[in-house]
């Protein structure tokens, strides 16, 4: 799978909502009620991240949660981190 051209990453940024990129990095960052809530909301995106066979780096603050998609073999932005981040979206 090869990187995403800046072209290619400013389109599939339109497509995600939330989603800031930060060099070759996307990050969301989500909040709930409390740490349950989001200690489940981890749990679903390790099963989505597990399907795709793509996984985040994910950072746990109590009712906070940031995700951070990138490809690490292919040094980028790829089409499976805007497709990971599509699908957390649904959520």
């Amino acid at each position: 799978m090869a990187k995403l051209t800046e072209a290619q990453i400013t389109e599939s940024l339109a497509n995600v909502r939330g989603w800031n990129r930060l060099d070759d990095e996307i990050i969301r960052i989500f909040e709930f009620s409390d740490f349950v809530q989001a200690m489940g909301f981890v749990t679903m995106v390790g099963l989505l991240a597990e399907r795709a066979h793509h996984h985040p780096d994910i950072d746990v603050r109590w009712n906070r949660v940031k995700l951070i998609l990138t490809t690490h073999s292919e040094g980028g932005l790829t089409t499976k981190d805007f497709e990971l981040a599509q699908a957390i979206d649904t959520l």
